[in-house]
């Protein structure tokens, strides 16, 4: 999923020949040499997710990670393809991810979504997102990302469901009670999703038709598709991000989730101790294994050093020591209003809390320590996403 991946030390018949494949691809100087190459992948690919064969893509995945980078790209986008897109006769079939940022000082819930919400959202959809001739139809369920489907194969699987369901013209019914528990975070992101059908030939999105924008329609969707989620939100902040393809719509999300985080953490602080942000004061420093792993943000009051809660900031995409990350944070972190906030150089280790397995964070003397809220506030969410 256009992730950073381990090495595999060799690899299957199979996965040779599809990094073959996609190498080739990426060298070809021809739209008709791509359509035979794509072709000759997209069979393969399609094998292998019914085989539920998840370590060949990866394997081949992993080989082109590093070596051929363009490459990589042209195979990941086929195997999300595969696994979001169904065409069948003189109808084509879509994956949709409708994300939604949320904090609370209670628990964000993952539930079943009731049908006179799935109506509303259906009607929000068809008016702002989707293209005239679009139809659409939902999972009736707000998914934590511990509940959506791991991994390419699990992906397809679901995803033949939905198409099931929009065959039948009925959104999906889910079993909440099998999927796992979720984690319990201050700042976390809940996912709706749905497929949208549409005439093969014919625009998906409003943006593509020669009125629409996606700029008009990201505000017209949290304008009044907030206001369905309301009631199943109850005690959160949310915020919602534009509906997309399931693969483009969950990085946008991994993205975006970041600064929402850092904002969602001055906020939930100056809640949760009643004070104003100048009272409040972060310190970020970067975090090593190998290589930069990711940046952590320890937050204080700023009349002690003692670290209440902890921010993760994790690399993302093509983001490494290179990309001007401190800057970023700082800029982000002083927008809130924080009474100080402090910037490291040092290079710390990635380290975990022993007992709990939680990430350290970073006090104001460069040390890594425990988030810990004072005794009288314990129970509350320990860290935000």
């Amino acid at each position: 999923m256009k992730r950073r991946r381990s090495a595999r030390p060799r690899l299957s018949a199979t996965s040779e020949r599809l990094s073959w494949l996609a190498q080739t691809l990426a060298d070809s100087g021809s739209r008709l040499e791509d359509a035979w190459l794509e072709s000759e992948m997209a069979t393969l690919i399609e094998k292998l997710l019914r085989d539920g064969n998840e370590e060949a893509l990866n394997q081949a995945l992993d080989r082109l990670h590093d070596s051929h980078p363009g490459a990589y790209d042209d195979l990941a986008d086929l195997i999300e393809s595969a696994c979001e897109i169904s065409r069948e006769g003189d109808t084509s079939r879509l994956i949709l991810a409708l994300p939604v940022l949320a904090w609370s000082r209670y628990a964000i819930p993952a539930r079943a979504l009731p049908k006179a919400v799935l109506d509303g959202l259906r009607a929000q959809l068809s008016g702002h997102i989707l293209a005239a001739d679009a139809r659409v139809y939902l999972a009736d369920f707000l998914f934590s990302p511990d509940q959506l489907p791991q991994g390419y194969c699990d992906t397809r699987v679901f995803a033949e469901a939905l198409w099931a369901s929009a065959t039948a013209g009925q959104d999906l019914a889910v079993a909440g009670d099998s999927l796992p528990e979720s984690q319990t975070f201050v700042s976390d992101v809940r996912y709706i999703l749905a497929v949208a059908q549409i005439p093969t030939g014919r625009p998906l999105f409003r943006w593509n038709e020669p009125d629409g924008n996606r700029d008009t329609a990201l505000a017209a969707w949290r304008s009044q598709a907030g206001a369905n989620l309301r009631p199943l939100l109850t005690g959160c902040a949310y915020e919602l991000l534009l509906p997309d393809a399931y693969f483009s719509a969950w990085r946008r999300a991994d993205r975006e989730t970041r600064p929402f985080a850092l904002r969602a953490a001055v906020e939930y602080l100056k809640s949760l101790f009643n004070v104003p942000a100048s009272r409040l004061r972060a310190v970020a420093a970067p975090y090593y294994d190998h290589w930069l792993e990711e940046w952590r943000i320890g937050f204080t009051r700023i009349d002690s050093d003692e670290v209440v809660h902890g921010v993760t900031w994790p690399l993302l995409g093509g983001e490494d020591e290179t990309a001007d990350l401190a800057a970023n944070i700082e800029a982000l972190l002083k927008e809130t209003g924080l009474g100080e906030v402090r910037i490291l150089d040092t290079r710390m280790p990635l380290e975990y809390c022993d007992d709990c397995g939680a990430p350290l964070f970073p006090n104001p003397d460069g040390e890594s320590v425990h988030a810990e809220l004072p005794e009288d506030m314990q129970g509350t969410p320990a860290h935000l996403h």
